[in-house]
């Protein structure tokens, strides 16, 4: 008896293994293809504002206003661009509308999520939703601004709270 249940159980704890391991694999497969998410949070003294998936403040930069993508190299590092797949198309919710948003060409490669024409960054120092460090701030090219459901770019400085603060000025990078 103990040998027919030796040899029931090795056949099945390899089965169990084999599933395991392509389970795992399909699972990082699927989470690397994930779509990029627009949404908005309200911000004290700002109102809403778009945010990515993860609740994080999105701006434009100023001299984007030609609908192009300006922030590149070290501008980029701090300034990450929202960026997608040539074939992705973002998934949104919340206030934002739809029709608003495509993508354009990112010269470090790739393509940048857009809205309302706008080229759209996350700031480094917004290291956690609903943060908004780089409202206002002024790098050596322009000022980074929150931008509004409507596609209005929001140039007044938010109120400071606990958990909403915001950038001191300086360099941006």
């Amino acid at each position: 008896m103990r040998k027919t249940v030796a040899v029931l159980i090795a056949p099945l704890a390899l089965l169990v293994a084999a599933c395991g391991s392509s389970s795992s694999s399909t699972t990082s497969s699927t989470a690397s293809k994930a779509p990029v998410v627009l949404s908005t949070r309200d911000i004290p003294g700002l109102g809403a504002v778009l945010v990515n998936g993860a609740g994080r403040t999105l701006y434009t930069f100023a001299p984007d206003k030609d609908k192009s993508v300006t922030c590149i190299g070290g501008c980029a590092s701090a300034w990450p661009p929202l960026t997608t797949s040539s074939t992705a198309t973002p998934a949104t919710s919340g206030q934002v509308n739809a029709a608003l948003v495509a993508s354009d060409p990112d010269p470090d490669g790739g393509r940048v999520i857009t809205y309302a024409g706008w080229p759209l960054y996350l700031y480094v120092a917004d290291s956690a939703a609903g943060t908004v460090h780089g409202q206002s701030i002024k790098s050596a090219g322009g000022l980074w601004y929150a931008i509004a459901p409507s596609g209005k770019v929001i140039t007044k400085r938010p109120k400071a709270t606990s958990s909403t603060t915001t950038g001191s000025g300086g360099s941006g990078y």
